[in-house]
């Protein structure tokens, strides 16, 4: 493990963790959004790695980091208008863009896809790692594919330690969820999966964002999105969503029929009393963001056999949260007393 100061990256460190990945090996490192495990993005055996060490499916594409707008543009050509709009606005930033590639990536990190998912990120120590390296680097979250995303450099070790050549420490991720996926190939661009950027915020750009619908042609399009086909952000647990209001009765009810339950939600206590396995997410969804993966892993942890968690209103962040909860639960069903 490299530690780096977040603020300052140090260069010996940098320079190592560039060299790592030049040599064609994995590399994690913070983003403001989750721990990436990257990868030399032009380099098919490197980004194989990738697939190896995460367990992740074949045909499920992997995001390309950059240090700028400019290095998008030398490896895709010139961005969609929609899209260099909202580059120029959110670059660097918790922003995804789904763009036509001119067939120089692999296909493992395009998923055979004729577009790529691109990402400038607002972290110093990511943007000094993708200067120093010189080339594309395809990173997904340095975690096994389907559990919860790491938004610390020990969640990476726990995950992957035998398969990285370092991590890079920055501390604890400031967002907590990814970044949101925007296909702009398109007249209107097309959210494929809600993440650190709400779509109001979106929205004040574009003028509009559609949203896949159920059927053939929405599960055509959120393909082209990493986390958006399998379960995803699961812990062992099982994960029960509630209202907050419904989260105590539902924890009761679960421990009665013997199961070890932990609780999630913005209360500061366990409704199961002192001692019984609980995180607070705060009253707001920036602070149920920050907090929802490192409380999925630490009621793992906690022996946890059944999860309850809160929900929160869908807008802005809340959005992603749900989501992310939703694919942890592996369904869009919410339980409740007397429902």
């Amino acid at each position: 493990m490299l530690e780096v100061d977040p603020s300052a990256p140090d260069r010996a460190a940098i320079t190592r963790a560039a060299e790592a990945l030049r040599a064609g090996l994995l590399m994690a490192f913070p983003t403001e959004t989750v721990y990436g495990l990257g990868a030399d993005a032009l380099d098919p055996e490197a980004v194989g790695r990738i697939f190896v060490a995460k367990g992740r499916p074949a045909d499920n594409p992997l995001i390309v980091h950059l240090p700028s707008l400019a290095a998008a543009e030398a490896l895709v050509g010139p961005l969609p208008a929609v899209g260099k709009a909202l580059a120029a606005r959110f670059w660097p930033g918790p922003l995804s863009l789904v763009v036509p590639h001119q067939g120089n990536l692999p296909a493992a990190v395009t998923g055979g896809l004729s577009t790529v998912a691109l990402r400038v990120p607002a972290h110093p120590v990511a943007l000094a790692l993708l200067e120093a390296v010189g080339v594309p680097v395809a990173a997904p979250s340095a975690n096994r594919s389907g559990s919860p995303s790491p938004t610390t450099a020990q969640h990476v070790l726990t995950d992957l330690a035998e398969h990285v050549a370092g991590v890079l420490d920055g501390g604890p991720c400031k967002l907590g969820v990814e970044s949101t996926v925007l296909d702009v190939t398109g007249p209107t661009p097309v959210l494929l999966r809600p993440g650190g950027l709400g779509i109001e915020e979106l929205e004040a750009v574009t003028g509009g964002i559609v949203l896949p619908g159920p059927g053939a042609e929405g599960e055509s399009l959120r393909a082209r999105s990493p986390g958006t086909r399998y379960r995803h952000y699961a812990p062992r647990a099982r994960v029960v969503l509630a209202a907050p209001t419904d989260v105590a009765a539902l924890a009761q009810r679960w421990k009665g029929q013997g199961q070890r339950v932990g609780t999630l939600s913005p209360e500061p206590a366990s409704p199961l009393g002192s001692g019984a396995p609980h995180w607070s997410a705060g009253p707001g969804a920036e602070g149920y963001a920050r907090v929802l993966y490192a409380a999925l892993r630490a009621l793992d942890e906690a022996g946890c056999t059944l999860i309850v968690a809160a929900t929160l209103p869908e807008t802005g962040l809340g959005r992603a949260v749900m989501d992310r909860l939703r694919r942890a639960a592996d369904a869009g069903a919410v339980e409740g007393e007397g429902r």
